[in-house]
């Protein structure tokens, strides 16, 4: 009899964690592999971020804080939601934990009971899934095709409440899509919300400062104030302030929720870093001007992938709003015969066969629940992008 539990059995490891670990490994061997499967940006933590937690060091700040957060992070978190998204938070409405995953986790330990059904959009983050599975609850993925711009509708929402329904989680910008809700494209979803008050929201906003072209970020509690008393806005450091080791992530919700939230992280991890809360709350109330540099250079390598992707036989990708990622079409090249006499038959094929022939490592769309696609992430510099996408155009040419 297997010593692990039955829970921890139904679930799987991240395979975006997999490949990039892959890459690397591959790297050591002396292969030239480019690795886009890592979703973090390439560029450094900003220099006063940094300096703020050498301080704290200096200064022995190294000590417990409350498990939740220390009242100077949480301020500051606080302020950013009023400043930000137009959310009135008082410090004990809001959370810190060791990274955005962790926020979910709790949020999702704490009030999912077995059988209670979470709504996931499908294309979704890797985790979602497997964390409600993990509480024993029950994912119901909807199916959200490109030809839907990878969004949820009003109607497929409505089409998957249940009296079991416990949440709606909705990420925006996606994660592996890149795709944004508009505030009308909110507003359709929070009518459908309020007409079945047993549903609650979990607004993944990571992304939320990497969007392009004009778009106007938007969350879902402040299109409609209704719904802030059965809401959680999730967000954190990790990727607006290349800050994805400092692990950091932070949620805003009702007392009740955010009490036993607090109450189970006191239990698991305890406190996030002394020293990684201090250089976040001076990251979330400090300077904010680089990411507008930051955005233009994410913009360009956008361009630069969608417009080089659309080149390659059988690929067709889309222009995504936000996030750093690309999730483009292989549905033409499945049935295709590699140079080597293998038949493509899905997207997972396709990505080994990139891997094989070109050293390029992509996540296949199957990983985030809709296939035949692949993601891409494009925060690396626009010379390895450039290659990488030279190498796929290469290696869907050679198809037969």
């Amino acid at each position: 009899m297997s010593i692990i539990a039955a829970r921890l059995r139904a679930i799987k490891p991240s395979p975006t964690v997999a490949l990039h670990a892959k890459a690397l490994a591959m790297a050591r061997e002396g292969h030239d592999v480019i690795g886009l499967a890592a979703g973090e940006p390439d560029f450094d933590t900003p220099d006063h971020i940094k300096e703020a937690a050498v301080k704290a060091i200096w200064e022995g700040d190294t000590k417990y804080t409350a498990p939740d957060g220390r009242p100077e992070l949480k301020a500051a978190i606080c302020r950013k939601f009023k400043r930000e998204n137009g959310l009135d938070y008082a410090p004990n409405q809001v959370i810190a934990s060791p990274g955005g995953k962790h926020v979910l986790f709790n949020a999702i330990l704490a009030t999912v009971d077995p059988g209670d059904e979470v709504i996931i959009p499908a294309p979704y983050w890797v985790s979602y899934p497997d964390i409600v599975i993990l509480a024993d609850g029950k994912p119901i993925i909807v199916p959200c095709p490109g030809t839907s711009g990878f969004k949820l509708t009003a109607a497929a929402l409505e089409a998957a409440i249940t009296p079991k329904t416990k949440w709606l989680i909705l990420n925006s910008p996606s994660n592996p899509t890149g795709a944004a809700y508009s505030r009308d494209e909110l507003r359709a979803l929070a009518d459908v919300l309020l007409r079945h008050p047993n549903v609650w929201v979990l607004s993944d906003d990571l992304y939320e400062h990497l969007v392009y072209d004009g778009f106007q970020f938007s969350t879902i509690a402040q299109v409609e104030p209704k719904l802030y008393d059965r809401t959680l806005t999730l967000n954190g450091v990790s990727k607006a302030y290349a800050m994805t080791g400092w692990r950091i992530g932070y949620g805003g919700g009702p007392v009740e929720l955010i009490k036993a939230m607090g109450a189970l992280q006191s239990q698991n991890t305890n406190s996030p870093s002394s020293i990684s809360q201090t250089a976040a709350a001076v990251a979330l109330d400090g300077p904010q001007g680089y990411l507008v540099d930051w955005c233009e250079a994410f913009r360009q390598r956008r361009d630069l992938v969608v417009g080089m992707l659309n080149q390659a036989k059988g690929l067709t990708c889309s222009k995504p709003e936000g996030a750093f990622y690309v999730f483009p079409s292989c549905a033409g090249t499945i049935g295709k015969t590699t140079p080597s006499g293998q038949k493509l038959q899905s997207d997972e094929d396709f990505v080994t066969y990139l891997l094989e022939a070109e050293k390029v490592v992509v996540v296949p769309g199957t990983a985030f629940g809709l296939a035949p696609y692949f993601r891409i992430s494009y925060a690396t510099s626009e010379a390895i992008l450039e290659k990488a996408c030279a190498r796929i155009q290469r290696a869907c040419a050679a198809l037969i």
